[in-house]
């Protein structure tokens, strides 16, 4: 009977990682690049194929090696390295390349590399499995295993070719390790606990995180009289050196972040003086450290880069804009973007596990030493959770994934009530995994898109949270396809679109609006006229515009202004005469800055009008489509402050078109 047993549990396991597997990859076979995936690939074929490190060096080294790693064995043609961008490490430019211009089809090696990251993504619930079957037994570790396998969540970034679901395994498997190194003394168990959390270091930058995490467990263990303080400073120090040599091995073991075989670099995207000049205090211990050669070279800048951009970065939550972030903003993202039936397994799972582990006719910490083997859960959950608060970094959901195994692990708990005869807790948690299986079901395969019914559903995400969160660039294949269906003969569309992606590979021909990536591609004057206005989520919500928030009499007097000029800014575009009298009477740089305010003003009166207004279409819920008329348009971008108004007020009682 218990053979049978473990059998079906095999097979339920294996069950379970398979369909996560096929979810996670079959739902990102219709969808364009998101924004970080062009990046992450390029810069891992450079590690590989060029022994080159200057190319987005803060992202992970160990992430980006290994969604690129098909690409490389299989090869592929590279940018050509006697260029300007090349020289300045510039990771967009080069990765637009090796995506689109090298005659070669980027979308095959892009799912490859999606792959690489959903088998991280499978190793992770096989950990989670494993960690709940040990604590609460083959039925809690199921429970655990369904709630993991379909999390949108895991579901969405699980198959992004991106670092955050590598950083996720790393630290969860290099938190578990060193307290089982605790626990269990030994040549063995030490090797894998320092080698894990060398390669966490390497993963992501986040992993730095892992030292007051293992501090705690140290702390704990020897406080309860587990382990002596001596040893474990040496298995410290032993950890340390572990982690300097896998960091010099994943840079080739040279300082230098520029091959000197290349052609010669200029400098990072950011030079070394300006960087270190942004960061304080961190910024001259990284110096220090780069001044001795202490570690590679790309690995001290990458961490200066991750330390300047934490400072500030334009955010969105709830309406609201900020450029340093809310306390609450990771406590937002995880309250929408979880499903509610989740939500409630984990309090109620938090609550049994504690409980039971709790001896209250013992006396002083006899009752609380039940609690040990939780130790490292709680220390990943707490040190992480008030990081993630403190964090200006409020960017997306994402950055909250380290936790989420946590709560997988721990909502096994409830696995206590799957016993014969079953009874009414054992009704209500498979309640619980049922509805949360049907809340991944109703949104695939738009994973990245949800939202929960606190949120108002899928629908109303933009209204909350952008950017990874919802709006990554990943929805172009869905445009392409509804534009074949719904646009009518001789209807223009137009398209602001946030992401990598590049929207004429798709087939898409609108004319482009404002957009947002680092191509240097240059924004020409579009006239605006009727048709459909196809708004990516991010763009709508002027999140990275200089003109986020409400709209002022200030900004509407400086439009009005550059308004004039408007005839002088078709004739730029046009006209090759008209534009070699311009430029010789104005600087050409005035001319083009010029334009680009008055595009970036218009775009950003034309959103206010939209945001009020139902969209006749959304596309994966991170494409919002307006069909505009010509009155509509003109009072929305060339009428007066009246009639701008007045569309406004009538697209927010409903009776506009």
């Amino acid at each position: 009977m218990t053979r049978n047993l473990k059998a079906w549990a095999a097979a339920a396991v294996a069950l379970l990682l398979g369909l996560h597997f096929a979810m996670a990859v079959g739902s990102k076979r219709h969808e364009s690049t998101t924004s970080d995936e062009l990046v992450h690939v390029v810069g891992g074929f450079a590690y590989w194929r060029l022994n080159d490190y200057r190319l987005q060096p803060e992202n992970g080294n160990l992430a980006q090696r290994w969604v690129a790693l098909p690409v490389w064995l299989k090869g592929a043609t590279f940018p050509r390295l006697d260029q300007p961008y090349w020289g300045v490490s510039d990771a967009w430019v080069i990765g637009h390349e090796f995506f689109y211009e090298t005659g070669e089809d980027h979308f095959p090696r892009l799912m490859a590399a999606r792959a690489m990251t959903a088998l991280l993504s499978v190793a992770t619930g096989f950990l989670v499995y494993c960690w709940s079957r040990r604590l609460f037994g083959r039925a809690g570790a199921l429970v655990s295993l369904a709630f993991f396998a379909f999390s949108p969540t895991f579901l969405a970034h699980g198959g992004l070719a991106t670092s955050d679901v590598c950083i996720t395994l790393f630290m969860l498997a290099s938190v578990g390790a060193w307290w089982r190194h605790l626990e269990t003394p030994g040549a063995g168990p030490f090797a894998l606990s320092a080698l894990l959390f060398g390669l966490a270091c390497v993963a992501k930058f986040s992993a730095v995180l892992l030292l007051p995490m293992m501090a705690l467990c140290a702390v704990v263990h020897v406080a309860v009289g587990r382990s002596r303080a001596g040893p474990v400073v040496l298995s410290a120090l032993g950890h340390g050196a572990a982690a300097v040599a896998i960091i010099w091995a994943f840079y080739g073991f040279r300082y230098s972040a520029f091959n000197p075989a290349l052609p010669p670099a200029v400098q990072f995207i950011v030079a070394w003086p300006e960087m270190i000049a942004r960061t304080g205090r961190a910024g001259q211990l990284i110096h220090l450290l780069a001044g001795i050669h202490a570690l590679p070279e790309a690995f001290l800048y990458g961490s200066a880069y991750v330390v300047q951009a934490a400072q500030t970065r334009n955010a969105f939550l709830n309406g609201q804009y900020s450029n340093t972030g809310w306390p609450s903003f990771f406590v937002w993202a995880f309250v929408l973007k979880t499903t509610v039936p989740f939500i409630l397994a984990s309090g109620w799972s938090i609550w049994l596990a504690v409980r039971a582990r709790i001896r209250p006719q013992a006396a002083g910490a006899a009752r609380w030493e039940g609690l040990l083997p939780l130790t490292p859960l709680l220390a990943l959950f707490l040190i992480y959770g008030a990081s993630s608060v403190l964090s200006h970094l409020n960017i997306g959901h994402r950055h909250l994934l380290p936790m989420y195994p946590v709560l997988f692990i721990l909502a096994g708990a409830l696995g206590r009530f799957l016993t014969w005869p079953l009874r009414l807790g054992a009704l209500v948690a498979a309640a619980l995994v049922a509805w949360h299986v049907a809340e991944s079901v109703s949104v695939a395969p738009h994973y990245l898109a949800y939202f929960n019914e606190l949120a108002g559903g899928p629908a109303q995400g933009h209204n909350h949270l952008v950017d990874s969160s919802l709006d990554w660039g990943q929805d172009l294949p869905g445009l392409k396809a509804w534009l074949d269906g719904n646009q009518r003969p001789d209807e223009t569309a137009y398209l602001a679109y946030f992401g990598s992606g590049y929207p004429w590979y798709y087939g898409i021909r609108a004319r482009r609006l404002a957009f947002m990536n680092g191509f240097h591609e240059d924004e020409a004057y579009i006239p605006l006229g009727p048709g459909l206005y196809c708004i990516g989520a991010t763009m709508l919500e002027q999140v990275y515009s200089q003109y986020q928030g409400p709209w002022t009499l200030e900004l509407e007097k400086d439009y009005q202004f550059l308004r004039a000029f408007e005839p002088m800014f078709q004739s730029y575009a046009t006209d090759p005469a008209a534009r070699a009298r311009l430029d010789r009477e104005v600087a050409p740089d005035k001319w083009t800055a010029s334009r680009d305010r008055f595009l970036h003003l218009r775009f950003a009166r034309l959103c206010h009008c939209l945001r009020a207004r139902k969209p006749d279409a959304m596309i994966g819920y991170s494409i919002l489509v307006y069909r505009l008329t010509a009155d509509e348009v003109s009072a929305a971008t060339t009428g007066t402050l009246r009639d701008w108004t007045a569309l406004i007020e009538r697209s927010a009682e409903g009776i506009g078109r």
